[in-house]
């Protein structure tokens, strides 16, 4: 009988220290969030706010630089988490990418993900995409937590989804000049909400009926933007030090928010010429930007 308990003991012993292994590597293993935007929510709400209009051909959105802004305030939220990446939600005919989707899943660390666009341009599909990538990544334990731009009461399955395999959502929205532009039934179901305001967005949405610089009719080269991008990244490290520079690099290749911000205001006033919604000048201005720190430290 006594060895019977002995082996049972060491038994009981034994599956004590695999658990104690198992959670000391859980707690060692990085939490991870997404971003998942709604890019209908995301073009009528920003459009309404800044530009007063929700029709897309009437405002022009720099889609590059609003998601660096995003992950830059995900990273400030979700402190001791990584970033898994942005899924980008859109509508097209035929499922075939525009020229502007097209830019935006080149960017590093970003998914467009497609629904269709009926006759009456009206979003098909985008809603269950959502579902099915938000349900599959917590089930798979992928993302912790869930950050979801969007504003349909179709997304409450979505959130329902992921929070039945662990995942916390998170709602993010766009302020509404008068009223609400997100469904109640999602406000309910989320782990917790923030709002965006119009300062967040006012520098990545710009009217096309009235875009700055109007004088200057001709578009820069991409290398005259990334050489104003040095320019400014050489003065930038002369006002700022060494110190700044270190500060920064780990970042790369993406710009916290106001830094970012100053770059493009700067370098559309050496330039006389509008960068908003101009994603590959954006991008070359940051190359620019970047490769000129990067050969100082």
């Amino acid at each position: 009988m006594n060895d019977d308990h002995e082996a049972l003991g060491a038994r009981i012993d034994h599956t004590n220290e695999l658990l104690q292994r198992m959670l000391a590597e859980v707690a060692k293993t990085p939490s991870t969030h997404a971003i998942f935007v709604d890019a209908g929510y995301l073009y009528a709400a920003a459009g309404r706010l800044v530009a007063g209009t929700e029709d897309r051909r009437a405002f022009d959105l720099d889609a590059e630089g609003l998601i660096e802004a995003l992950i830059d305030r995900a990273r400030t939220i979700f402190a001791d988490s990584r970033l898994l990446r942005v899924y980008w939600y859109d509508g097209a005919r035929r499922r075939i990418h525009t020229a502007e989707q097209q830019s935006i899943a080149e960017l590093p660390d970003v998914k467009v993900r497609l629904g269709n666009l009926n006759a009456n341009n009206q979003q098909k599909g985008v809603d269950s995409l959502i579902r099915s990538d938000l349900e599959s990544l917590a089930r798979h334990r992928a993302i912790s937590d869930a950050a979801l731009l969007g504003g349909d009461e179709d997304l409450v399955s979505a959130v329902e989804a992921a929070q039945g395999y662990g995942a916390r959502v998170h709602l993010w929205g766009i302020e509404a000049p008068e009223g609400r532009n997100q469904a109640e039934p999602l406000l309910w179901e989320v782990d917790s909400q923030r709002v965006f305001d119009l300062d967040f967005f006012k520098p990545y949405v710009a009217r096309r009926t009235a875009a700055g610089y109007e004088a200057s009719v001709n578009r820069p080269a991409r290398e005259d933007v990334r050489f104003v991008g040095a320019q400014i990244a050489a003065k930038w490290l002369a006002a700022r030090g060494h110190e700044a520079l270190v500060e920064l690099l780990p970042g790369h290749p993406y710009l916290p928010g106001s830094v970012d911000q100053d770059l493009l205001v700067e370098a559309e006033g050496l330039l006389q010429y509008s960068l908003r919604g101009q994603a590959d000048l954006r991008r070359a201005l940051r190359d620019g930007f970047w490769e000129h720190l990067r050969t100082q430290y």
